[in-house]
């Protein structure tokens, strides 16, 4: 079974540690969430300085999050589904997960970071059932928290072959670029150096700020800040990105549908609103 790297064991709870972990993902939360640019990128530089003076593996895996986040701040973070704009934020994605993983694996010579997909691990009976419950989940939730906050407008209307075809497109590989991110990379890379509900929060904090950005605004945070928690929380458990991901797009699809109707409320006339 495909495990996730041990932390050194030297540092791997440092108390220290916490420090520059917490600074990095306040960054995340200043560039994301509240679009503060120099601000974000002096206390990220000012994380890394402090990483630095406590141990050189701390650093380094600071700095692979930190390099995914500035690749991430570089391009526009929105749900604009054109060609172009899909184009552009989704090589940034595949920048900001692949070049900390090559960086990590060749260079430093860690496989620290791993996507975990045959696991050769079973399912159990309360993961099998946990599958359906996040669509009933999504199903009671999301229209209540898109539609009357109006935050459904951050989306374009899809109303040709076209533009549904992007929007299922575009919430899918999000939603699997979360898991490669957030989970694979940041959380396990930080609870290499931390405790690991600490390093859970913290990735939290960083998955919520980007979110926000994208358009996911009003209470959502309150919706998506439990959701990463539980979804490091799973992972952490079954080790699986399978089963994360699984869980990811379930609750992806129903968001999908719910946009739909949003827009033409003729469309899937099925949900609370």
């Amino acid at each position: 079974m495909s495990k996730t790297a041990a932390a050194p064991p030297a540092v791997r709870h440092a108390t220290l540690n916490v420090i520059p972990a917490g600074m990095t993902a306040a960054a995340g939360f200043l560039l994301f969430g509240l679009d503060l640019r120099w601000q974000g990128w002096v206390l990220l530089a000012a994380a890394l300085g402090v990483a630095a003076a406590l141990n050189r593996s701390l650093f380094r895996d600071l700095g692979l999050i930190a390099l995914g986040i500035l690749i991430m701040d570089a391009v526009p973070i929105t749900t604009d589904i054109s060609v172009g704009h899909m184009a552009l934020m989704g090589s940034a994605m595949i920048a900001a997960v692949a070049l900390p993983y090559l960086i990590s694996r060749f260079l430093y010579r860690e496989h620290a970071i791993r996507f975990p997909v045959l696991t050769g691990q079973k399912w159990s009976r309360l993961e099998r059932w946990y599958l359906p419950a996040v669509v009933v989940i999504g199903y009671l939730l999301l229209p209540v928290y898109l539609i009357p906050s109006g935050v459904y407008e951050n989306w374009p209307a899809a109303n040709d072959a076209g533009s549904v075809a992007r929007l299922f497109v575009g919430t899918n590989v999000l939603g699997i670029w979360d898991e490669l991110f957030f989970i694979c990379t940041v959380f396990t890379l930080l609870r290499r150096h931390v405790a690991e509900w600490q390093a859970n929060i913290l990735q939290a904090v960083v998955f919520t700020s980007f979110l926000w950005e994208l358009g996911f605004h009003a209470w959502g945070p309150f919706l998506i800040y439990p959701f990463a928690l539980v979804q490091g929380w799973i992972f952490a458990r079954t080790k699986s990105l399978t089963y994360v991901v699984s869980v990811h797009l379930l609750f992806d699809f129903v968001l999908f549908l719910v946009l739909l109707h949003a827009h033409n409320r003729d469309l899937f006339p099925i949900f609370l609103y």
